[in-house]
């Protein structure tokens, strides 16, 4: 989709209209649950959007969103989601990681029965992308061209402030890709699982997943944007009913707790300074206090199998896009009223 920079539409002045912003978790095809979490909000007048911090899918869905709204308001950024997730599963529609149609009959959106998979699954844990990717491909990068208008990002007037976090290979150190520098190649670098693909180098350094150091970072928003309501779209479940007993759910369990350590840092941080704020330990003037609200669906995550990561098969986005509106519709009714006022969450139960 094609367009040139324009305001979005007004809303209408009649009804209350609070600010937020949005915190996007990556997950590969799990982020389409995030998509339908966007497609609600953005039906949702009352919810104006400042700036979305993002990484890995949340940094494709951050940028369809930032893109959408830069040409035309919520209806394309709408528009642009959902070209986007079916132009991903377009280009999977003849990989060898897709489910069988018996597995779709069943509902069944895994893949660890495939011996696809698992043959996959062996090469990835044998050989690096540098061996067995000799040309670099990456089909996401061809989707994403296709789908956003990247220079319309970097424009000053753009009505969204874009944070997406990628990993400093070299460093260890985070790095977060500010609108001036939005670019297919940051958002690549910020989805980059370095088992899968070769590390994205941008102006001489080398980028891995942000996941690792940011998941997604949440100080961007704190000193970059004036609202203080931060909604955390969560796509790795936080918690877990089982221990992981086989060797590819103790993997991805070790993943799921890696990548949600980084938010967890910065949400403690957050609770120390409110708690000094309420106990009138500083001076609350000078130190910003944050609202923090989470938008997720463990019972959701949890029932799927880690290796429905790599599943873009459309009926399974679309399943995950349902359930991300069912859930965004759910937390609207609960927690609107919350907004500018105080956090929905409790951050000492959910994260410390």
């Amino acid at each position: 989709m094609e367009g040139s920079l324009h305001p979005a539409p007004a809303i209408g002045a009649a009804q209350e209209v609070k600010t937020v912003n949005l915190a996007l978790q990556g997950g590969g095809a799990h982020g389409a649950f995030a998509w339908g979490v966007l497609d609600r909000l953005l039906e949702e007048e009352r919810v104006a959007l400042e700036g979305v911090s993002a990484t890995s899918a949340g940094a494709m869905n951050a940028a369809c969103l930032a893109y959408g709204l830069a040409i035309g308001g919520r209806a394309a950024a709408r528009e642009v989601l959902e070209t986007f997730w079916m132009r991903v599963s377009e280009a999977a529609t003849f990989g060898p990681l897709q489910p069988s149609w018996l597995d779709r009959l069943q509902g069944n959106w895994g893949l660890e029965g495939s011996p696809a998979f698992t043959l996959f699954d062996l090469a990835t844990r044998l050989f690096s992308p540098y061996e067995f990717n000799p040309l670099n491909l990456n089909p996401l990068r061809a989707v994403l061209e296709r789908t956003v208008d990247f220079a319309v990002l970097r424009d000053a007037a753009a009505p969204l402030k874009l944070y997406l976090s990628a990993t400093n290979v070299r460093t260890g150190r985070i790095k977060v890709f500010d609108r001036s520098e939005i670019c297919a190649d940051a958002v690549l670098a910020s989805a980059c699982l370095p088992f899968l693909f070769r590390a994205v180098e941008i102006g001489g350094e080398a980028y891995w997943d942000g996941g690792y150091m940011g998941n997604p970072a949440i100080f961007p928003l704190i000193y970059g944007c004036g609202s203080a309501d931060v909604v955390v779209v969560h796509i790795n479940p936080t918690m877990r009913p089982d221990i992981p007993r086989t060797a590819r759910d103790i993997l991805n369990r070790v993943n799921e707790i890696s990548f949600n350590s980084s938010l967890m840092r910065e949400m403690r941080a957050i609770h120390f300074v409110t708690s000094l704020i309420d106990n009138g330990q500083v001076d609350g003037r000078h130190l910003k206090r944050m609202f923090v609200h989470a938008i997720a669906a463990d019972e959701v995550m949890v029932s799927l199998g880690a290796q429905s990561k790599l599943n873009a098969d459309a009926g399974f986005l679309r399943h995950l896009r349902d359930a991300g509106r069912r859930t965004a519709e759910t937390w609207l009714a609960s927690n609107w009223q919350h907004l500018g006022a105080r956090s929905s969450l409790d951050i000492k139960a959910a994260y410390l």
